[in-house]
């Protein structure tokens, strides 16, 4: 089966709902709000309850065998991936993790190194392994009256192998435009890959090959909630298609915030300076004993080229999505079932804080709790909806606190939103809804 048919055959729809989370996608901006213009202002509103992703976790796959320590963390007062903070790891053992044997040469050159550089060597042979090429199709047509169509290749990118099933994990962005997508492991095998599922809201898709067991290297999964600014970390990926790259850096932040390809941020992000680029996009960022502690996502630059500023999705979160898309093929997340205008378009209506509700589509939870859009009055007139203030008593400033208190809320769960509505404070109970993406 050609890789155009097996990877997003299910999804046609997916570039239309790549815009869509919780709520809504980010509407059009609009600079100018008149009684003429509230019908462009509902129609750049995307209802809410569109499939999401996430969801609670499954435990993983048990991870691989225990590996001996490659690296240590830095010594105190040192920092980064430096060789002279790293301990001595003997030639014999660096081999001993690699996949294969040494040639003479490579073993002798091995022994001339330095103990970090043995280090360092040790931990991508083990890790290299894990790591895959992905690149993706679309569909051409040689001709409107021509039924040949002609696999195109339109992006490439990084990813991983989750499990000895053939899961391979990326980011969405690489995948969500594309017809169909090969995957080629460590061993320069390629194999054509199907869709598992995707969670656009933390950009992430898990992919799937038919490849046996023996060729499959499972990575090794750490943990993302006790890491420390200044250890060490290193990015294996491909860059600008240069297959199978280590960089090396460190932790340079915690808790960083970015934002998925719906809009909705992803919280508690790993900042690095370990060189990604493009291409790098779903490869991993491992820690100094080659565990995975993120998926790297996405890069701070004005050149569009590493500037030092990298970003990865953070472990933890990333085995709680993968998981869940593995065992149903979606994610499913409470939601209340409107659409709503950007903050930075409501304060244009001297709206400074809170969220202000623009639609309410009839029988969502939000329309059963009573809750109001912005309406045109019978004088041809705006009237401005509620304005979200505050759920469950934390305050809703903007669109991303919204985001950030539901991500924490089940389906059914009943909220207290308050919003305020005519310069008056009401507290509605919503009971919330169910956003999917099959």
């Amino acid at each position: 089966m050609s890789a155009a048919r097996t990877l997003l055959g299910r999804t046609a729809g997916l570039t239309r709902a790549v815009y869509q989370s919780h709520l809504l996608a980010p509407p059009v901006p609009i600079r100018v709000v008149t009684p003429a213009s509230l019908a462009a202002l509902a129609a750049a509103a995307v209802v809410a309850g569109a499939p999401g992703g996430g969801g609670s976790g499954f435990p993983h796959p048990p991870p691989a065998a225990a590996l001996p320590p490659l690296v240590s963390a830095a010594r105190s007062g040192g920092l980064g991936a430096t060789a002279d903070a790293l301990p001595d790891v003997s030639p014999a053992e660096v081999e001993a993790l690699a996949p294969r044997k040494f040639a003479p040469a490579e073993r002798d050159r091995l022994a001339d190194l330095q103990a970090g550089e043995r280090n360092l060597v040790g931990l991508f042979q083990r890790a290299t392994n894990s790591v895959v090429y992905v690149t993706t199709y679309s569909s051409d047509s040689r001709g409107r009256l021509s039924m040949n169509q002609a696999e195109m290749p339109s992006g490439t990118g990084s990813g991983f192998v989750w499990d000895d099933k053939g899961h391979i994990v990326t980011n969405f962005h690489v995948v969500r435009s594309a017809a169909g997508a090969k995957i080629a492991l460590a061993n320069k095998k390629t194999y054509d890959a199907e869709l598992v599922g995707y969670d656009a809201d933390k950009d992430i898709a898990v992919l799937k090959i038919n490849a046996p067991p023996a060729e499959l290297t499972p990575i090794p999964i750490g943990s993302s909630s006790a890491l420390l600014v200044g250890q060490s970390a290193y990015a294996i990926g491909n860059p600008f298609g240069l297959d199978h790259t280590l960089t090396t850096g460190v932790v340079s932040g915690l808790g960083r915030e970015m934002r998925s390809p719906t809009g909705r941020p992803i919280t508690n992000c790993i900042q690095t300076d370990a060189s990604i680029n493009p291409g790098n996009s779903g490869g991993p960022l491992l820690d100094s004993r080659a565990r995975l502690i993120g998926m790297n996502t996405s890069i701070y630059s004005s050149s569009g080229s590493s500037a030092g500023v990298g970003f990865a999705i953070p472990v933890d979160t990333l085995s709680a999505i993968v998981n869940e898309l593995i065992v149903s093929g979606k994610v499913v997340r409470g939601v209340i079932g409107i659409s709503y205008l950007e903050s930075s378009q409501a304060r244009s209506l001297g709206i400074d804080t809170g969220v202000l509700v623009l639609d309410v589509p009839a029988g969502s939870p939000a329309d059963k709790a009573g809750m109001r859009g912005t309406s045109r009055s019978a004088f041809g007139g705006i009237e401005l909806g509620d304005v979200i203030v505050a759920i469950d008593g934390e305050p809703i400033k903007n669109e991303a606190d919204l985001f950030k208190v539901l991500d924490d809320k089940k389906v059914g769960t009943v909220v207290k939103i308050t919003v305020n509505r005519d310069g008056k404070s009401v507290v509605l109970k919503v009971q919330l809804g169910a956003s999917q993406r099959s």
